[in-house]
């Protein structure tokens, strides 16, 4: 890029482009931040929360490919497709499944850690000295497997967090219920990590970072965007329904609307919505004490403001069908298997899209030499890494040293 950009629009209100446009506004650079939602809604809004440190390793481990036949005819799997859509996802899942083999999955799992291993010390800094430091939770994060045997069987997957630098405390049998008395006794083992976190509304915490923006001179404007002004090949505007947004450089947040506006610039990158369902489960009788990853049933269960939220799964599908039943009943029927004295009073249903790229890395930076940056494509660890994708952004439109090397997030590796 040719210098600083003074003036610049971000798009997408989520945490990402929340997290670049206070960085930018800390730099001195005029931020605006459009969104066709409030902030805070979308995928940022539906989420376990938690500040997964350790969400190194990608979906895409060796030999998934010889698995997914399995996972798809068992019904007591938590992978779901929507097989009409079959036929627009196929090419992105071959380039996905490619990708399941050790070298590749070394190289993303090393990528992934620059993002997300200070995860609790960048949301840390994003927060500090404002409202939204009140939704930041220091805990643990367990894993709870029904036996050792189990947890043995994800060797691969805890060897790449080892390498990392995450170690688990192992606790068994009687230790369980001591560690975690709302676990059942179907779970016979824990890998329990420290020094993570979790965020106890994960809405309102976005919210209030972007409330801080605003009270700090930055512009928010809730409009919808349709492309992008380009003089000589390089942005001049952002097109939204109010107008155009003069700039002297974009950043791309919007998640997986993000390839739309890409197309229309002639860049097409390999993103697809990975589905994702929540329950949020109210005034339960019984939380754990910190986030529950359970491993049998892939969800993480949050204890959270408004009460128990139950997160996960993997859903292919399309932008404009409904959620589905499937994933929501196997979510339910988990919960009670896990937590058998849990009672609720009422419940909420999500789902949402999250943006996959095909080689589960994110895309940050810019896009050829056009002045738009990109900010998107964190899977499922969207949360826990927008902080440290929107500081490195705002370092490359500020023409300031990131601190890593972000040629493997580049947009243009897809070129």
């Amino acid at each position: 890029m040719g210098g600083r950009a003074d003036r610049v629009v971000v798009i997408g209100a989520g945490i990402a482009g929340v997290s670049a446009a206070i960085w930018l506004q800390r730099k001195g650079c005029e931020a605006v931040l459009i969104d066709r939602q409030d902030p805070g809604e979308g995928a940022s809004f539906g989420n376990a929360g938690v500040l997964a440190v350790s969400s190194v390793v990608p979906v895409t481990t060796p030999g998934l490919a010889l698995k997914v036949p399995g996972y798809l005819l068992n019904p007591d799997s938590p992978l779901f497709v929507i097989w009409r859509n079959l036929p627009v996802l196929g090419s992105w899942l071959v380039r996905y499944l490619l990708h399941a083999n050790d070298r590749d999955t070394r190289r993303i799992a090393a990528g992934l850690a620059d993002i997300v291993g200070d995860s609790v010390e960048q949301h840390q800094a994003l927060a500090a000295g404002t409202e939204a430091e009140k939704w930041l939770r220091g805990s643990d994060y367990i894993f709870a497997y029904r036996s050792r045997a189990e947890f043995e069987k994800d060797g691969y997957v805890w060897s790449l967090r080892r390498e990392a630098g995450i170690h688990p405390i192992e606790v068994e049998a009687s230790d369980v219920r001591a560690a975690e008395p709302a676990l059942g006794p179907d779970t016979g083992f824990l890998a329990l990590l420290k020094d993570h976190g979790f965020v106890s509304s994960p809405g309102n915490y976005v919210k209030s970072l972007a409330a801080e923006f605003v009270s700090r001179g930055g512009e928010f404007r809730k409009s919808a965007t349709h492309g992008f002004a380009i003089s000589r090949g390089r942005v001049t505007g952002v097109e939204t329904d109010s107008g155009t947004v003069a700039c002297d450089a974009a950043v791309l947040a919007a998640g997986i609307w993000s390839r739309g506006l890409l197309q229309g610039i002639g860049v097409d990158v390999p993103v697809q919505s990975e589905r994702g369902y929540h329950i949020l489960l109210k005034n339960p009788t019984i939380a754990p004490k910190a986030p529950v990853m359970v491993a049998d049933g892939k969800f993480v269960a949050t204890p959270m403001r408004d009460g128990l939220r139950c997160a996960g799964l993997l859903e292919f599908g399309s932008l404009s069908q409904p959620r589905s039943k499937a994933p929501l009943a196997y979510l339910r029927r988990k919960v009670r298997q896990t937590f058998p004295e849990l009672e609720w009073a009422g419940e909420d249903e999500w789902m949402g899209h999250r943006p996959a790229p095909s080689d589960s890395l994110p895309l940050i930076g810019e896009t050829g030499g056009t002045g738009i940056f990109t900010a998107f494509g964190h899977h499922h660890i969207g949360l826990t890494g927008g902080p440290k994708t929107g500081r490195i952004v705002a370092d490359l439109v500020a023409g300031d040293d990131p601190g890593l090397d972000a040629a493997m997030f580049s947009p243009n590796r897809f070129r």
